[in-house]
């Protein structure tokens, strides 16, 4: 049977494979890690099967850095008309209502976060310290969630647009995840800290954190009520 990971991206290729007509979305609880890779880092997948035998590996349609899932992250998938608010505009744009919507949801679960406009990205990063582009949590963009007080990243972003529709996914981290895991299997373990020092989870900003099951369903309501108009 295939994994969670395995289960989220093929619903990701199904939806775009023919035209969006309406919105539609996907929520997905992990319950086993699970290493997905950027479309553009296919180069590190034999390399990973040998680095991480007992986790499941695999490459998703949307681009950016590597993402691992796993008991600490709920993710989710939306997809879009082209014709939808959302993603009318420019490509960073598109993330603008998602992330909103997830500062909104935060919020009413006592977890202060912001949404990064694009013209604070820079700054945001720099106070971070190193960036990490060969992983998603390595780094910031426009309209990922961050801690109100920290900056860190909560929730993480990406997209893949067609000419059938646009496909946005997100990431939130619930629990502390693995970065040792993460950072052995791809060949950067010297990076483990600076992946602990760019992100934060739920449950460290906010004792007694709802379980994923309990944020997931919440994730559902909120994302059926935004897409609703």
């Amino acid at each position: 049977m295939p994994t969670i990971a395995q289960q989220e991206q093929q619903w990701n290729l199904a939806r775009l494979a023919e035209p969006v007509r309406r919105p539609a979305f996907s929520v997905w609880v992990h319950e086993a890690p699970a290493i997905v890779l950027g479309c553009s880092q296919q180069h590190y997948l034999a390399g990973l099967q040998a680095a991480a035998p007992g986790v499941a590996t695999l490459v998703r349609a949307s681009g950016g850095g590597a993402v691992l899932t796993g008991p600490w992250m709920v993710s989710s998938s939306v997809v879009l008309p082209l014709e939808h608010p959302w993603v009318g505009g420019r490509i960073n744009a598109s993330y603008q209502g998602l992330g909103q919507m997830y500062v909104d949801l935060l919020a009413g679960l006592g977890v202060a976060a912001r949404a990064l406009a694009p013209e604070q990205v820079a700054p945001a990063d720099a106070l971070l310290g190193p960036r990490l582009p060969w992983a998603c949590f390595g780094s910031l963009a426009s309209w990922e969630v961050v801690d109100a007080g920290g900056g860190r990243k909560l929730v993480g972003l990406a997209q893949r647009r067609q000419r059938s529709g646009v496909l946005l996914v997100a990431g939130t981290l619930v629990a502390p995840p693995d970065w040792a895991l993460l950072c052995a299997a791809l060949g950067h373990p010297e990076d483990e800290r600076v992946m602990r020092t760019r992100t934060v989870s739920c449950a460290e900003l906010q004792p007694g954190f709802v379980g994923a099951e309990r944020y997931a369903a919440l994730l559902r309501a909120a994302l059926a009520d935004a897409l609703a108009d």
